[in-house]
């Protein structure tokens, strides 16, 4: 990590933030968290903010996940995709998907080519998160697929997931953190 990992002694911050953290983490402090907390402000809004994002969401788990993994992957962002593979597995996704996922980036062919590992909604899913974090915009026909798969809150909060991980990776890789040992 390109910042020393934070300790309460290099910078204290109040123990109702940490107990947080510490609640939603299950007791560990992760990586992530010990460059976050050398800010209070970032950190405080940080847990409850992507909190939410991670536990909140009524929209497909697996469709989030797979939209964080395509993120991590096309960024760079090992940590990231380190974290989330296993629970995009947890929520129903096959490691013949991620399998597939890893192939198209390797190709760079997210937004062009299909794998049959992936169904429809999946290739979608990767498509859209592919434009949002390679191009930012998306097209008009490709989010009218997105919008024969889901609703209107769906959509939201599909959108909001990986717009959410791509800032997420942008702060892994350029602080370098480094997924647990």
């Amino acid at each position: 990590m390109r910042i020393p990992d934070w300790t309460n002694e290099s910078n204290p911050i109040p123990q109702d933030l940490l107990d947080s953290i510490l609640a939603r983490r299950k007791g560990t402090l992760i990586n992530l968290d010990k460059a976050l907390l050398w800010s209070e402000p970032v950190a405080r809004g940080w847990n409850q903010y992507v909190g939410a994002v991670r536990s909140q969401l009524s929209t497909s788990w697996k469709q989030r996940e797979l939209g964080i993994c395509t993120v991590a992957l096309l960024t760079g962002a090992a940590y990231e995709y380190h974290h989330h593979a296993p629970d995009f597995l947890k929520a129903g996704g096959t490691q013949a998907e991620l399998d597939a996922l890893n192939a198209l980036v390797a190709k760079n062919a997210c937004d062009t080519h299909h794998d049959a590992a992936l169904g429809e909604v999946e290739q979608t899913v990767i498509q859209y998160a592919a434009q949002m974090t390679k191009l930012v915009t998306v097209d008009d026909a490709l989010f009218a697929r997105m919008a024969t798969h889901f609703n209107t809150q769906e959509l939201l909060e599909l959108t909001t997931a990986i717009a959410t991980y791509n800032m997420v990776a942008r702060i892994l890789v350029a602080l370098q953190i480094s997924p647990e040992q």
